[in-house]
Formats: structure tokens, C-alpha cells, sequence
């Protein structure tokens, strides 16, 4: 594998997508790094390295020759109720990532990651989590060299927009058991980065108890 190496993100203005970003920046051996959003990144857009391609992500097949990378990271994700539909939800959070996975495969990538949610399943009686499973399922069959799934409890850091309910959440659960404590947003991407690093052969799943710094290594 070269030194230098190129990167393909998807959800840079989120949460954990910043904060890949600014891993994938603090990385050298990342000499091109290509961001694919619905609005400018502000600031981190002058960095000589990145590309900004603003595109809705249902038409990513009009941009398909410009996905190029090695890496792609996806941390695109929203909620049932931001979304405003369960139909809205499946759109983002199973037809996007899974578009973005074939055509990136399709121009020759070789590593995929993506941050998916504690208790994911196909077989889940619980939408959310049902539909987790099954981008992973896509994910899986897309035969992949190197495909990472980051599966955190809930997502701790500070958002753009106000959420009451998750606040709350964090605080209970932080006492929690270890596989429901919150996980910090840059410990997920630092993880997703780490692992894209060494293209770890096959199908690697990162529980949520796993993804701190010193925890164990991912099955």
C-alpha cells in the first residue's frame, strides 16, 4: 500500500463527520481528501487537501466519477424525528450509504467504514435498528477488501442543533453498563481512521464498549 493515501467522506458537517474530518486532516499519509456534503464545511474547506463536492446525496449518481478514494468514510445519519417520516429515515440512512458504497467500490476503492448504532439488525422488531442492519447486510454483500461497521451507543459531543431528550440520555446512561455508555464523537472517528489505516482484511464490527482509545480490538 503507498504512503499516500485519499479519502472519501460523506457527512462532514455532522457530528461525527466533523470531527473525521479533522482526523483525516491531522493524518499525513492523507494527501487528498474529497468531502461530499449538501453545504460548505465553513472553514476546514481551505485546507489545500480537501475538496468540497456539494451534491444532494440522492443524485450522487450524477457525481459518480468524482468518488474517487481509497477510504471512503460514511457517517451519515439522522434521526426518525429530524427525518420527519420512517420513509425519510430509510432514504438517508439505508439508501445513501449503500449508493455511496457502489459507485465509490465501482471507481476502485478499497477500504469502507461506517458508523452504524449499538443493537443493529435486519431482524430487529424495532425500525431504527432494523434499518441499521440492513444497510449493514448491503454493505456486506457489496464484497468489500476492507469494511468497518462502528456500531456506538448514543453519540456524545456538542451539536448544532438542540437535543433535549439525548442530553438527558447521555447523563443516566453515562452510569450505565459499559456497552450503553455514551461514546464520545472523536473517539468514533478516531477509530474509523485508525482501522481505514491498516485496511483490516474482511468484515470488522466495533461494538460500542470497544471504541475508546485502550479498549479491545474490534471481532
Amino acid at each position: 500500500m503507498s504512503n499516500a493515501l485519499s479519502a472519501l467522506l460523506a457527512g462532514g458537517t455532522g457530528l461525527v463527520g466533523g470531527h473525521c474530518l479533522r482526523a483525516l486532516l491531522d493524518e499525513p499519509r492523507y494527501e487528498r481528501i474529497v468531502v461530499v456534503t449538501r453545504r460548505d464545511i465553513g472553514e476546514l474547506a481551505k485546507d489545500p487537501r480537501v475538496t468540497q463536492l456539494v451534491t444532494e446525496f440522492a443524485s450522487l449518481g450524477g457525481v459518480r466519477k468524482r468518488l474517487l478514494a481509497d477510504h471512503v468514510f460514511c457517517a451519515l445519519g439522522t434521526t426518525i424525528a429530524k427525518a420527519g417520516s420512517q420513509k425519510k429515515f430509510r432514504e438517508i440512512d439505508f439508501e445513501y450509504p449503500l449508493r455511496l458504497a457502489q459507485l465509490s467500490r465501482l471507481n476502485g476503492a478499497r477500504h469502507f467504514s461506517i458508523v452504524s448504532a449499538l443493537g443493529a439488525s435486519s431482524r430487529s422488531p424495532f425500525f431504527y435498528s432494523r434499518v441499521k442492519g440492513e444497510v449493514e447486510d448491503g454493505l456486506r454483500q457489496m464484497g468489500w477488501p476492507s469494511l468497518v461497521i462502528v456500531r456506538p451507543s448514543l453519540i456524545a459531543g456538542e451539536r448544532s442543533e438542540h437535543r433535549a431528550l439525548e442530553r438527558l440520555a447521555e447523563r443516566v446512561l453515562r452510569f450505565g453498563p459499559a456497552a450503553w455508555r455514551p461514546v464520545p464523537a472523536r473517539d468514533i472517528a478516531a477509530r474509523m481512521v485508525g482501522l481505514a489505516l491498516s485496511e483490516p482484511p474482511g468484515v470488522q464490527i466495533v461494538e460500542s464498549r470497544e471504541i475508546a482509545p485502550g479498549s479491545n480490538r474490534p471481532r
